[in-house]
């Protein structure tokens, strides 16, 4: 079964939830019509269905593959990714001046997800492509924006992130790569650098590294360290391509998943040194980076719900083709595995969670907007802050829950999931690495704990728990049995919270061990009770247009059940979750190191 992107839920959540509306009134926002956006989702929709979705199985079939030196990507992967360019969508949401279209975030992120349900190894050098442009936006020279930008955008160009290193890893004041200074303004630059997605292809004329390195005199530790623009060829100054620079991929990875995908180990100047060109100024290269990385997180965040709607669909498929046993209220013969209640069960499960982390991050799009174009600078800071603490939880949580979902898309099929032909597997496959790169959960989870919630002693959390309290009320007045069934597990679920919003304040100087212990569990427990906030709200809205008479009964009905299900499937896991986080942590750090 091939994808088929589901448009008219993501525009209910793009309309009702995210409030494309009021992103439309923003000034800069004024071309986010309602009819401009459902035109601008329906030949995205199109494109990742027709054009990338049946390269999914064929990449990881037959992957990308190094040979002497180059990498070859699947077949198809480069006219496909030509046609990607030229029809404008690396460019969806970056300035007009540099050829981009300079539509709203909001409006990118569906086209995002799209992208990732077709074929998340595909759809990763755009994610890449898309963090380079957002961190020369922010901190290039105008020199280097003319020289690199639009050839990005235009999709001719594809970009690189490149931080770990082989003794590195995540922890980068390890990072030993040099910077030379040549009096030119140039840098010849040093080093090795290791998991570069796409860091060598043939799907562009160039490819323009962001190299983190440290220049001679650079003190040691994260504040040594510079950004440098290193292109794999040398950009002349008419704009041309130049000599090849002393940029190399010497191997690429061979992997659990996204095959197709090449993860390139690449080497700067054994041949006498990378030429590069420093971005901003020397030692802020990893406040710069940071503004890569933001973009790829909230990009991951968007690769888990691509991947868990994918596994979703073709788990529905298979549960109404595949024929086994009796109906338990009777039949005269086998039926579809679809009627049987654990079925159901597993489907509504894939379905609901994939729903509300798609809510929660269509939403979070829309505060980035308000961000970046509202005319009010207190009201831009505020919307900033709320965005800021949500990407760790789009991220963190949203991949955590595709692993949950892809893995039971595997369990819908039965032994045939196991089955590498069916494809169930793959997604399986391809959505582990979703909660390692860019930041682990646990990456994720300690910058929730630490930079977003004890930095203001919990102020911006407890924000987001008083409107998950207003929606409560809410549901409360509504007064229907499914309204209020979801408000006794969503007020649960925010009582949960607010306890380990508190716990994590009161404890992180007087016990750090312990309340670093359990922040993982407290993303996740954003995450439900955040995305079960979406959910009650679209249950809200659902009931409102049925009582008015408006629209699809049919889809509204269904948006009732599906909050319905998180309510009691995967809210109701909130009270556990907090009492693991608030008295959990003598299990965690109980057992001396050496007794493991």
């Amino acid at each position: 079964m091939s994808y088929v992107a589901p448009v008219k839920d993501m525009l209910f959540a793009i309309n009702e939830l995210a409030g494309l509306s009021e992103v439309n009134a923003l000034p800069g926002c004024e071309d986010a019509t309602a009819e401009t956006v459902e035109a601008v989702l329906e030949e995205n929709a199109k494109f990742a269905g027709e054009v990338v979705a049946p390269l999914n199985w064929e990449g990881d079939k037959a992957p990308s593959y190094w040979q002497d030196g180059q990498v070859f990507t699947t077949k198809g992967f480069k006219e496909a990714f030509k046609l990607f360019g030229e029809a404008g969508w690396q460019g969806v949401q970056h300035p007009q001046e540099f050829g981009g279209q300079g539509l709203p975030k909001l409006v990118a992120t569906p086209c995002i997800e799209m992208l990732n349900s077709a074929s998340i190894s595909f759809a990763l050098c755009p994610l890449l492509t898309d963090g380079a442009i957002e961190a020369l936006l922010t901190a290039g020279s105008d020199e280097q924006k003319a020289i690199y930008l639009e050839n990005l955008i235009s999709g001719k160009w594809t970009g690189t992130m490149n931080l770990t290193e082989p003794q590195a890893g995540s922890d980068l004041a390890m990072v030993r790569s040099r910077a030379v200074p040549q009096g030119d303004g140039t840098y010849k630059v040093f080093g090795t650098k290791i998991f570069i997605t796409y860091g060598e292809h043939d799907m562009a004329e160039n490819i323009v590294h962001l190299v983190l390195a440290r220049t001679p005199d650079a003190p040691e530790g994260v504040k040594g360290i510079s950004l440098f623009i290193v292109p794999k060829f040398l950009v002349n100054a008419d704009g041309s391509l130049g000599a090849r620079n002393d940029a190399h991929c010497v191997s690429i990875e061979h992997k659990l998943g996204i095959k197709a995908s090449p993860t390139a180990v690449l080497q700067f100047g054994d041949h006498g040194g990378a030429i590069g060109t420093l971005v901003g100024e020397e030692n802020r290269g990893l406040e710069y980076m940071f503004i890569m990385m933001n973009a790829a997180r909230f990009g991951v965040g968007m690769q888990g719900i691509g991947v868990a709607e994918r596994a979703y669909q073709k788990a529905v498929q298979y549960a109404r083709d595949r024929v086994q046993s009796r109906d338990l209220a009777g039949s005269a013969g086998p039926v579809s595995i679809i009627h049987h209640p654990d079925v159901r069960r597993m489907l509504m499960s894939m379905r609901a969670q994939t729903e509300g982390a798609r809510s929660l991050a269509y939403v979070a799009a829309a505060l980035s907007d308000v961000a970046h174009h509202h005319e009010n600078p207190e009201t831009r800071k505020a919307n900033q802050t709320v965005y800021e603490y949500l990407v760790p939880i789009v991220k963190g949580w949203s991949t955590e829950m595709s692993l949950d979902v892809t893995s039971t898309g595997v369990q819908v099929h039965g032994g045939m999931g196991f089955i590498e032909e069916t494809g169930a597997a793959q997604h399986y496959r391809d959505a582990k690495i979703l909660t390692i790169y860019e930041g682990t959960t646990a990456i994720q989870a300690n910058d929730l704990v630490g930079r977003k919630t004890v930095r203001d002693g919990g102020a911006t959390a407890k924000a987001l728990i008083a409107q998950v309290r207003a929606v409560e009320a809410e549901l409360a007045a509504v007064g229907t049995p499914d309204m209020l069934a979801i408000q006794a597990q969503l007020a649960l679920g925010s009582a949960a919270l607010e306890d380990v919003v508190n716990f994590v304040v009161a404890n992180v100087k007087q016990d750090i061990k312990a309340v670093f212990a359990g922040s993982v569990l407290y993303l996740k427990l954003a995450g439900i009770v955040l995305g079960g906030w979406q959910m009650a709200r679209a249950a809200l809205i659902a009931h409102k247009k049925l009582q008015a008479g408006e629209g699809d009964a049919a889809f509204y009905q269904a948006k009732i059940v599906t909050a319905r299900f998180f309510a009691d499937h995967i809210l109701s896991a909130a009270q556990g979750l907090r009492s693991a986080i608030v008295s959990g942590s003598a299990g965690v750090l109980g057992l001396p190191v050496d007794q493991f």
